[in-house]
């Protein structure tokens, strides 16, 4: 079956993932998971005893994307490829998501202050129910961060919705010291391996 050439579904609420799919002009309509903010979530995103971060962003951006090919043919939507993507922070074998609240970022942030971490995004792309994935690794190191200065930056309110607690397009640029990979894939979704994973569906972009 045929696609359009430069459409497809994006199974995420993420206005970062948004806007980089814009950048490299890939057409796209969100594909919400549930209808209402109310409804248990599709996807349990615990993590699993022993689970490595790779695995981890691994199982869960698989998971997405294929229950986003399923919720299209129940809905009997129009036929796109799906994708999705799943991104943590990692220091030795810990997962760091998305902060539970501000006392939990401000310890994510302090584990992170003056220390080297990575960043592991992966994507997921489901076609026909065919799910291929691709995964990003960045390497960042953080400057020694100031209790005060981590109160302030949380005050910001950059910290919510994001993998390590932080959103290096905003004022936590100021922490990086160096940054060793994908900028893209530690905003949310490496465009290098998304370009080869759409065009290898036979998406094609920059048109």
């Amino acid at each position: 079956m045929a696609f359009p050439k430069n459409e497809i579904y994006l199974a995420s609420r993420s206005i970062r993932r948004r806007e980089l799919l814009k950048q490299i002009k890939v057409k796209h309509n969100i594909l919400l998971m549930r209808e209402a903010l109310n409804r248990p979530v599709d996807i349990d995103e615990t993590y699993l005893p022993n689970e490595s971060p790779t695995d981890y962003v691994y199982r869960v951006a698989h998971t997405k994307a294929e229950q986003g090919w399923r919720r299209v043919m129940h809905r009997n939507l129009p036929v796109l490829p799906v994708l999705a993507a799943d991104t943590v922070a990692t220091i030795d074998g810990s997962i760091f998501g998305k902060p539970k609240n501000l006392a939990h970022a401000e310890d994510i942030l302090t584990t992170l202050s003056g220390n080297t971490h990575q960043v592991l995004t992966a994507i997921a792309l489901t076609v026909h129910e065919k799910t291929q994935v691709r995964i990003s690794t960045t390497t960042v190191r953080f400057r020694e961060i100031s209790k005060l200065e981590i109160h302030a930056y949380l005050a910001n309110n950059e910290t919510y919705d994001v993998a390590g607690a932080y959103a290096i397009q905003g004022i936590a640029a100021t922490f990086i010291v160096e940054i060793k990979g994908s900028y893209s894939g530690v905003v949310g979704l490496p465009l290098f391996e998304t370009a080869q994973l759409l065009e290898e569906s036979g998406i094609t972009i920059f048109t």
